[in-house]
């Protein structure tokens, strides 16, 4: 039974490594792997229903919360609320702007996620730069940082979500054992990149053209959308910490306040002015094809857990490897080539909080690892893969280019985090 489900399981993992070219969305392989591997381990071991139950409640909690959270950051969008950052960026310099836009992305995708983040820094990156191999330098730049700030906070990137709520990890050490190393992660690539650029001045673009077509709010309701959503998604892990409940019950309970803000500010407004920017509207808009996606490859996951394939490889790496820390930075080097989601599911599935408490090394030090190792390749990340949609840039020129940088800072992150932990 488990040749079956391995060979399943590697036949999905490199259909949704070969996302692009193959042209199939991810969420597709990975569901019907899941249905796949759950008829196979229930025809093999009989009643599973319970085991099944069980990876339900687990999965749904993050659903949930991505949901929320998606649904949030996607309102604050409708109101042009990241205008709040976006206008107050005014510089020539073309080193400025890196150092700009870095520090804006670290600490932004720490509140919101990386992916967001990456997508809103691009946007304003198209704003301020003509030339397109600025504003591929500027997009390989915003990845690594976006990474890097989503990989020291519970609600930054989705792996790391999965660890807080799982609880292998908490709010305040992950936030306090993880920053440094995530913050030289972003700096050595920039320094370089900085060197690299130095005297060089922006070349705007030759003109912005506004084809949105919606409703535009006003100065108040933007501030007022934006403030209100990141303080909210900001309090989400305090609220976990007082009341000790789930954290998709903060979220949900911050798209409720949210929710009943935007329909007190816009209640005298005509129903096509507010219909954008409603959270309803907000709740069509989210990518619902991730939120698939990841319910499928965590059912996928949960039957190797269940089977004890991943325990066997755990044993087997630890009787091979044997140091934790080169496990733990293959793993991270693993996830600039396959989807860091189902890599931090497996981990999370081959060792038990029982033998690795919460906040211990393995599990801080493997949510640097698989937060910030997808820089090195363009389609190791989220974010990545989102900067090549938008800027189109391929493959090799991302691995001529950046691939490098990353690299470096992803080492010399891993290195402090390594030598704070050991002192």
């Amino acid at each position: 039974m488990n040749l079956i489900l391995i060979t399943i399981f590697i036949i999905a993992y490199a259909a949704i490594a070969l996302e692009h070219p193959l042209k199939v969305n991810k969420s597709a392989p990975a569901l019907i792997s899941a249905g796949l591997l759950w008829t196979i381990y229930a025809a093999f071991t009989g009643h599973v229903v319970e085991q099944l139950d069980e990876t339900l409640v687990s999965i749904a909690q993050i659903v949930f919360f991505l949901m929320g959270a998606m649904t949030i950051v996607e309102v604050v969008d409708a109101h042009d609320g990241f205008d709040v950052i976006t206008e107050r960026i005014k510089t020539r310099k073309m080193t400025t702007l890196l150092w700009l836009i870095s520090g804006v992305t670290f600490f932004l995708s720490a509140v919101l996620d990386n992916l967001t983040t990456t997508i809103v820094m691009l946007s304003v990156s198209r704003r301020l730069l003509g030339q397109r191999e600025d504003k591929l330098f500027l997009a390989g730049v915003i990845v690594i940082a976006a990474n890097a700030g989503g990989a020291w906070s519970p609600i930054g990137d989705v792996t790391t979500t999965m660890l807080w709520i799982g609880g292998q990890i908490t709010a305040p050490a992950i936030v306090k054992g993880l920053i440094i190393p995530s913050l030289i992660n972003m700096l050595i690539p920039l320094l370089i990149v900085s060197y690299l650029y130095r005297g060089k001045e922006i070349v705007p673009p030759e003109k912005l053209l506004d084809t949105s077509g919606k409703y535009k709010t006003s100065a108040f309701e933007r501030s007022l959308m934006f403030f209100s959503g990141i303080g909210l998604l900001c309090a989400v892990p305090v609220f976990k910490t007082l009341t000790h409940l789930p954290p998709f019950m903060g979220i949900l309970f911050a798209l409720g306040i949210l929710w009943l803000v935007g329909e007190i500010i816009h209640g005298n407004k005509l129903n096509e002015e507010k219909e954008y920017l409603t959270l309803g509207a907000a709740l069509q808009r989210i990518d619902m094809s991730s939120l698939v996606f990841f319910i499928g490859i965590l059912l996928c996951v949960a039957t190797l857990e269940h089977s004890h394939i991943l325990k066997a490889l755990a044993e087997w790496l630890d009787r091979t490897v044997g140091n934790q820390s080169i496990i733990v930075t293959i793993f991270g080097l693993a996830s600039a080539i396959v989807d860091n989601v189902p890599l931090v599911a497996a981990s999370m599935g081959m060792y038990s909080v029982a033998q690795f408490p919460t906040d211990s090394f393995l599990w801080e030090f493997l949510a640097y690892a698989a937060g910030t190792g997808g820089s090195i390749l363009i389609i190791g990340s989220a974010a990545g893969v989102a900067a090549m949609g938008i800027e189109k840039i391929e493959f090799f020129w991302y691995l001529r280019k950046i691939s490098l940088l990353a690299l470096a800072g992803y080492f010399g992150g891993a290195m402090t985090y390594i030598l704070m932990a050991t002192t």
